[in-house]
């Protein structure tokens, strides 16, 4: 078929029309630290998808050291994918520099709303802080994302690294960053929740 139109050009270039694009925005949690990106939990989530949907396309939008202001910042390059669900993991770099946490939830609530204005569903994901930092604080950063998710009807992940964080054998020698096992757990953390979005 030849196209004779600007829209039939954009087709080609982005694939099916029918398909659904997941972005996944955040930090190097996203990004897959230190290991090939076909190991960070989004290729992961992307595999798992198209042994039953075809015609999923994922963006894989995290940068190391990204934090929830520079997400808001980076988020309006993503949309021009178009991206019809949005992962949003992003929260975990504020809290090991002791943000604010009114600010954090500022600069979420603004990538949220902002995905929202564009028809986008948001899938929350939840973050923890270590011990270290001190229980009043840790109590007021995780309470962020449960607060977003009923502000804004969100669908929430508890805590992305759930059954993955502070556990050796499923994270890299910096204690921070996961290895391959505990991305492929990881991504069953959110296909719970994202399948229940396709």
């Amino acid at each position: 078929m030849k196209c004779k139109s600007i829209y039939c050009l954009l087709l080609l270039f982005s694939g099916s029309a029918f398909a659904q694009t997941v972005l996944f925005l955040g930090d190097s949690l996203t990004e897959g630290y230190q290991l090939s990106k076909d190991d960070s939990y989004p290729s992961v989530v992307e595999r798992e998808l198209k042994k039953t949907r075809k015609d999923v396309k994922v963006i894989n939008g995290g940068v190391s050291g990204a934090t929830s202001a520079s997400g808001l910042k980076r988020l309006d390059w993503y949309l021009k994918a178009r991206p019809d669900i949005m992962i949003l993991a992003l929260g975990a770099n504020d809290g090991l520099r002791g943000f604010k946490p009114t600010q954090t939830e500022k600069n979420l609530a603004g990538v949220i709303a902002k995905a929202q204005e564009r028809k986008i569903t948001v899938i929350l994901a939840g973050m923890k802080v270590p011990t270290n930092m001190g229980e009043p604080y840790r109590s007021e950063f995780e309470r962020i994302f449960p607060r977003l998710a009923k502000k804004y009807d969100l669908k929430l992940i508890p805590f992305l690294l759930e059954g993955v964080g502070g556990r050796p054998e499923y994270n890299l020698p910096d204690g921070i960053h996961p290895n391959r096992k505990g991305y492929e757990r990881i991504s069953q953390n959110v296909l719970k929740v994202l399948e229940t979005a396709l």
